[in-house]
């Protein structure tokens, strides 16, 4: 009779010995125009030193090589593996992964976590500026024109722990009027003179609670809980502005949270909530996210930054100045959407001399024949630029009125110019002029006007067309690619910091594919897709 099989931790014990067959040198395995091979040159001449800087030179040394560390984590992001417990997995049964590691001891996933979010938090942005300093040694870049677009990325957050401005301001109101009268009961009962202000609330709530602290030490007031029990009037007003202390310091936190935003989610501050375009239908879905903009050139991601807004018009001008700042030159041009149009961006790009082709906002509907019969727009008015009026379907003059200045978002201040028509008592086609009960007027900015007329007739060019052919397939494709391609459409990690680190993390193992594709498809120095002529 057979003895009773038994398990244990040991499987090599099990059954007859296992002879190993696989050759013991991984070299041999890779194929020779594997893309890790390329990474690994392209990540080894890099400057690591801002790197080992945030190592404790008196700590033990690290379990793998930082710069070994660096190349696993970059070649897992071009690889789909984001995890870190997946990309512990793949350097112990991925041949690349081992190749990458030379020989070092596999490195588990608490390690992997702790060298991302702490050890590499400081120095990413530095070597992926490096690695594009290397394509534009290899004159991988056309460095003519920058393609600029944006799209939002869902956090690492709960979807419902939102915080709204106006709500948490309308709560704060009512319970300001409730205080109110509470300072009133107060005084009347203590014969004290405290009272509180809108600007120092907070302040002036701690002084009433050390007021009533006070009292009840001094008069050994004993507290009371619990059915039956009668709460002594020291113990009431004690309990009663502790709580509205306590409140309005979550109110006083809410605000520092939301930086100039309307809301923020409470598992991740950073983080605002934004319309996610989830499917084909376009049936938006409102999430915590992160806006990313990249610039890309010659089919390279050289720039990526996260931001907080959601509208895309108030990111072009921070990003431009830091993609200058990190680049160390200034791209001749800037091609972008009609999402970043606005004049506080051409008059930036016209102070730095950089050539807008940025699409006007109302180039489509310029195009519909329902705009072109509409006669409350301004280009379908006439104007004369000689006694600066314009004149409405009616043949009645619209004349300047008064200048007024308004100030953007961004601080930015524009000056605009009200016309108003002379009468439009009694016209026929008031209706679908204008909703006004008096006069129509216009509110024109002629600057804005001037600026967007010169970036329209840049992007009609032949220079023009090219470029914005090039843009929808290029910034457009890349984000399909990491999108789609890369399944990467949710933050593992949470704060902007963090999150940043995950996005250029992509971008470089996304270059890397780039190149790879590029040298194998023999389309080196390739910048720009020429315009298929239509027949």
């Amino acid at each position: 009779m057979s003895s009773k099989l038994k398990y244990h931790k040991n499987y090599t014990e099990f059954g007859e010995p296992y002879q190993l067959v696989l050759p013991l040198n991984l070299e041999g395995l890779i194929p020779d125009d594997d893309s890790v091979r390329l990474l690994s040159h392209e990540l080894e001449d890099l400057d690591y030193s801002l790197l080992y800087q945030a190592y404790s030179a008196k700590g033990r040394n690290p379990a793998v090589d930082p710069k070994t560390m660096f190349k696993i984590l970059t070649y897992a992001y071009s690889q789909n593996i984001y995890s870190s417990r997946k990309i512990e997995s793949a350097c112990k049964r991925d041949i690349n992964f081992m190749w990458l590691l030379s020989g070092q001891k596999a490195p588990d996933h608490s390690t992997i976590a702790r060298f991302r979010t702490g050890f590499l938090a400081d120095a990413c942005e530095n070597l992926f500026y490096q690695m594009v300093k290397r394509l534009e040694d290899a004159g991988e870049l056309s460095k003519e024109t920058v393609f600029i677009d944006g799209t939002k990325l869902e956090a690492c957050a709960n979807r419902y722990t939102f915080v709204w401005k106006k709500s948490v301001g309308k709560w704060e109101e009512k319970m300001f009027h409730k205080i109110q009268e509470s300072v009133q009961l107060l005084n009347r009962e203590y014969l004290q003179t405290f009272s509180i202000s809108p600007d120092t609330r907070t302040q002036d709530l701690q002084d009433m609670v050390l007021f009533l602290e006070e009292r009840c030490r001094t008069e050994n007031t004993v507290f009371v809980h619990g059915r039956g029990k009668r709460k002594s009037r020291n113990q009431r007003y004690f309990e009663l502005f502790h709580k509205f202390l306590e409140r309005q310091t979550l109110y006083d936190w809410h605000t520092a949270s939301f930086q100039g935003r309307n809301n923020y989610c409470k598992t991740d501050p950073d983080a605002t909530f934004m319309h996610m375009k989830d499917d084909h239908m376009r049936n938006a879905q409102l999430k915590p996210g992160y806006n990313v903009q990249i610039a890309v050139d010659s089919e390279y991601i050289v720039a990526a930054d996260i931001f907080q807004d959601r509208n895309d018009v108030w990111t072009l001008v921070p990003f431009l100045k830091t993609m200058e700042k990190n680049l160390d030159f200034r791209y001749p041009s800037v091609t972008a959407d009609s999402g970043y149009e606005s004049e506080e961006a051409y008059t930036y790009l016209r102070s730095v001399k950089q050539k807008p082709y940025i699409k006007p906002q109302t180039y489509e509907k310029w195009k519909k024949r329902s705009f072109k019969q509409d006669i409350s727009k301004r280009e379908n008015m006439g104007y004369d630029e000689k006694i600066d009026t314009y004149t409405c379907h009616a043949g009645k003059s619209l004349s300047p009125l008064f200048m007024k200045r308004q100030k953007s978002k961004s601080g930015y201040e524009s000056e605009v110019t009200v016309y108003e028509c002379e009468d439009c008592t009694g016209c026929p086609y008031k209706e679908k002029c204008t909703k006004a009960k008096g006069n129509k007027r216009l509110y024109i900015s002629k600057s804005f006007l001037e600026k967007r007329q010169e970036s329209y007739e840049n992007i009609l060019s032949e220079t023009g067309i090219k470029y914005r052919m090039n843009r929808s397939i290029q910034v457009e494709g890349a984000f399909g690619v990491l999108k789609n391609d890369y399944e990467f459409q949710r933050f593992l990690l949470r704060g902007k910091t963090k999150v940043k680190l995950e996005i250029l993390l992509l971008c470089m193992g996304y270059n890397i594919n780039k190149l790879h594709a590029k040298i194998q498809k023999e389309r080196l120095g390739s910048y720009l897709f020429p315009v298929k002529e239509t027949a």
